[in-house]
């Protein structure tokens, strides 16, 4: 068995946990502590594996942070609604790591420390990439967190984004069916598979153009399902890379929105009694405004 197998199937712990266990120097094989480059090592039967002392995942906190700036948009009843700001993160991945939206929330709600999957997840219902802007939802209480997962594991939510693509896209709304599955994790890839791949996951999404900006568009995409990168993939796959997002662009393609990152947008989300809206930031109009006065 693979050494990184065995620590996630005896310790409960994800890919990427185990791999950080590693690169701590927490585990031996045999007396010699191994590193995360050790991850693929096949164990032999007999072998000892001992594993020092770690905080577990879900028994790790984020740092309150009072300070850091917030924006709320909407509040109630085990949940709260913030406006996410491109190059800020969910939540932390370390421990000590700070400047997420997590730790903003946790100072002001330090209720939601125990909630949902706990540990540096806690509270969180959803995410967005972390150049994505717009809306992200968080729970404060568990009954809450577990009706939001349900409403987003039975697609009863409505989601709403605007994108800038590359390209001429049709006038009436598309709407595509395609199977994706992420082919790596750190960085996260992720690509169109065929129906009969296992590892993939059927997506769905709408799109229609709001605009046209010459060689570029205004798009507004409603998700189906939610999966990671999913707006970026398969506008990418049928000929509509988003604006500023190299991973997903054509090798060697050129960009000529000059835009400085992705431009991607979570406009509204509703699910229940929850619906919620936020304009888009200024690097997002910023780059309207330059396609707009060269059309």
């Amino acid at each position: 068995m693979r050494l990184d197998v065995l620590l996630g199937c005896e310790l409960g712990l994800s890919r990427s946990q185990v791999v950080r266990l590693l690169g701590d120097g927490r585990v031996s094989v045999e007396g010699r502590v191994v590193t995360s480059r050790d991850k693929g090592f096949t164990l032999q039967p007999g072998q000892r594996v001992t594993v020092g002392p770690f905080t577990r995942p879900e028994d790790q906190q984020p740092i309150p942070q009072a300070q850091a700036p917030l924006q709320i948009l909407a509040e109630g009843s085990g949940y709260v609604v913030v406006h996410k700001l491109p190059g800020v993160a969910v939540h932390p991945l370390e421990p000590n790591e700070t400047g997420t939206l997590l730790n903003a929330l946790v100072a002001r709600y330090p209720a939601m420390l125990n909630v949902g999957e706990g540990g540096l997840r806690c509270g969180v219902v959803h995410r967005l990439d972390i150049e994505t802007s717009g809306v992200m939802l968080f729970a404060t209480t568990q009954a809450r967190w577990e009706a939001l997962r349900e409403a987003f594991s039975s697609h009863q939510t409505h989601k709403l984004y605007h994108a800038i693509v590359i390209g001429h896209p049709e006038k009436q709304p598309q709407t595509l069916r395609m199977n994706l599955r992420v082919t790596q994790h750190s960085p996260a890839r992720v690509k169109v598979v065929d129906g009969r791949d296992p590892g993939g996951r059927p997506c769905d999404l709408t799109y229609k153009m709001l605009e046209s900006l010459g060689n570029a568009a205004l798009v507004e995409v409603q998700l189906g399902t939610g999966f990671l990168h999913q707006v970026r993939v398969m506008l990418a796959h049928v000929g509509l890379p988003l604006a500023g997002d190299p991973h997903y662009q054509p090798e060697g393609f050129i960009d000529p929105t000059g835009s400085p990152r992705v431009m991607l947008h979570a406009q509204r989300i509703v699910i229940g009694d929850i619906d919620v809206s936020v304009p888009s930031p200024e690097d997002f109009l910023d780059v309207l405004a330059r396609l707009r006065g060269a059309v």
